[in-house]
């Protein structure tokens, strides 16, 4: 009760009232030890509401937030944008992140996700793909269809960093015609 306390920065009394109103209301319930230790409380997952609740706690405190201040302070200059993808059944948080003209660091994004990980308290999978690519996704494509959830939430959008976007190659055809057109002058 004491960490729960600091944590949410309220007084024991506060944090023990609204226990004591969550439980009543059936958003959490009591919950029996295995040990010599106190009944606990826990989420009632049969809660009508719990997926929302859920759904909530995801896309603030619990994975957005810390996503997004991660990217936003040690990718800025090569993430244009991100997306929270969802949550699978075993609590893996599912990322899409979409870098610019610059590319992240693979070592680094790997480490810096793997503190996130730990600091939350969740798995993570990350998709680094190109703002091309994310430009061509369809919703037949594996990650376009996550995409297109209503879950999926966007956390970073263009114009929140310093990220600029990519600049788009002229394929080899498009090439050839301006400098014909170059040397016909």
């Amino acid at each position: 009760m004491n960490a729960l306390a600091k944590a949410s920065k309220l007084s024991i009394e506060d944090v023990e009232r609204t226990q004591e109103h969550l439980v009543k209301s059936g958003i959490l319930i009591k919950c029996k030890s295995t040990s010599d230790a106190p009944d606990t409380v826990c989420a009632n997952t049969s809660f009508v509401f719990y997926s929302e609740l859920r759904g909530i706690a995801l896309k603030s405190f619990a994975a957005a937030e810390p996503v997004r201040a991660m990217l936003r302070s040690k990718f800025k200059d090569s993430v244009l944008r991100a997306f929270v993808l969802g949550e699978d059944l075993d609590g893996t948080v599912e990322l899409l992140v979409v870098h610019g003209q610059k590319v992240p660091d693979e070592k680094d994004m790997s480490a810096a996700c793997q503190k996130l990980s730990v600091s939350i308290g969740r798995h993570l999978r990350v998709h680094v793909i190109s703002s091309t690519r994310h430009a061509a996704l369809a919703r037949n494509d594996e990650l376009g269809s996550k995409l297109a959830r209503p879950c999926a939430i966007e956390i970073i959008a263009e114009g929140d960093t310093k990220a600029q976007p990519a600049i788009e190659r002229e394929g080899l055809l498009e090439s050839a015609r301006k400098r014909w057109a170059a040397l016909a002058r």
